[in-house]
Parts: structure tokens; sequence; C-alpha cells
């Protein structure tokens, strides 16, 4: 058992090992988690005395097979009661996150199987992120990022980068959802903002918005 707080480093690290290949820096998991580096050199501390990381001064921490097995079931758990609560209790995508944050610490391995099952097995959460099955692993989407199409490529997008609620209220205010068509129309050189039409309709958005959209090309 490991409690709350461990649980949520774990996550943390496993997220940020895509970023930094040779180890995750104190600093950066200072800055993901909010909170002193002191305090995160006393939790890599802890969860290296359970064998849940591995670190080494100067490269940074990984998880070890132990850690990324616990990070992976609560990410599963996660994103599982994002789609219970997206689907059976009529959330928003944007109000999720933190319902789920607090969910996917419950410890029944009965629980987490049952809703599995109760769901039917979703293989992806309301925002594309893949759901880890009951053995840990992942359905790897061929995807891209919509900023990295040229001009009359198209694809469908089917996930986000970016899981805030401020920028899924944004994507809902323009009616960008997973599953749309989208096509590049124009790209600016200086500022990589481009045209794309969606739906019959054409609309201008930033490269912020762009970078934080997964396309799936077709």
């Amino acid at each position: 058992m490991f409690s709350l707080s461990e649980e949520n480093y774990l996550k943390a690290i496993f997220h940020l090992q895509n970023s930094y290949k040779n180890g995750v820096s104190t600093n950066a998991l200072a800055e993901e988690m909010q909170t002193k580096a002191s305090s995160v050199t006393d939790m890599i501390k802890r969860l290296s005395e359970k064998s849940l990381v591995n670190y080494k001064k100067y490269q940074g921490v990984k998880l070890s097979e132990a850690g990324r097995a616990a990070a992976i079931e609560v990410i599963r758990k996660h994103r599982l009661w994002e789609v219970f609560l997206v689907e059976k209790l009529n959330f928003n995508w944007d109000e999720v996150h933190e319902v789920a944050e607090q969910l996917e610490h419950i410890k029944s391995e009965k629980l987490t199987a049952e809703l599995d099952r109760f769901l039917g097995f979703p293989q992806r959460d309301p925002h594309g992120d893949p759901i880890p099955d009951s053995e840990g692993n992942f359905s790897v989407a061929n995807r891209v990022l919509l900023s990295e199409l040229k001009t009359d490529e198209t694809g469908i997008c089917v996930g986000v980068k970016d899981s805030s609620t401020e920028f899924l209220q944004y994507l809902d205010k323009n009616n960008i959802s997973l599953g749309a068509i989208v096509k590049v129309k124009q790209k600016e050189d200086f500022d990589q903002s481009m045209l794309i039409e969606m739906d019959d309709n054409e609309f201008m958005i930033s490269n912020q918005i762009s970078a934080n959209l997964y396309i799936k090309t077709t």
C-alpha cells in the first residue's frame, strides 16, 4: 500500500519520463508537484527505500518496474473514473479531472475490475488518452500534434495534450471535439497560427491551440 502523496509522485514521474529520457530532475518534479525541491528530495528518498524509483545524483530519477506498475494502476483508475463520470453521471469533460484525482486513490482492485467491466472495457478516456488494461498494457495511438500538419493536410482530432479546464472550455466554445475532421487551409510562417476547416466552417487558431490537439492523419 502506498500513500496518496506517494502515488501522486509516481504518476508525475511516469508522465515526465517521456520528456526526460535520462531521468526526471528534482526541479522538474518540484515544478510539476508545485512544491519545494527539498520536499521532492525527501519523497524520492522514501520511494527509493521502497524500491519504487532509481535515483542517480545529477541524472535524476526513474521509475523501477515496481514503481511503473504502481503508477500505471493509478492512471488506469483515474481514466476509468473519468469515463464513468462523463458517460454515466453526465459530467462535462472539463469537470472530471479533479474528481478523478480523488477517486484514483481508492484501493479496491475488485472495484476497479468491476468498473472496467461495467463500462465495457473502454480503451480511451474522454480526453483521448489510452486506458491501461488489467495487465498494465496501453494501446498505442498513431497520432501527431495538429501544429505538425502542413497546409492541405487532413486529420481526425483524437486527443488533447492540455486537459486543463480552461483549454477544454475553449474547445467546447469553438465546437472542437474528439472525432472532428480537421483540414489545415493555411499556416502562417510568422507565428504558426493556422486557418483550419471543420464541419464546413473555417476559422483561425493560434499555435498554442494547435500544439495541444492530437490528430490522427488520414
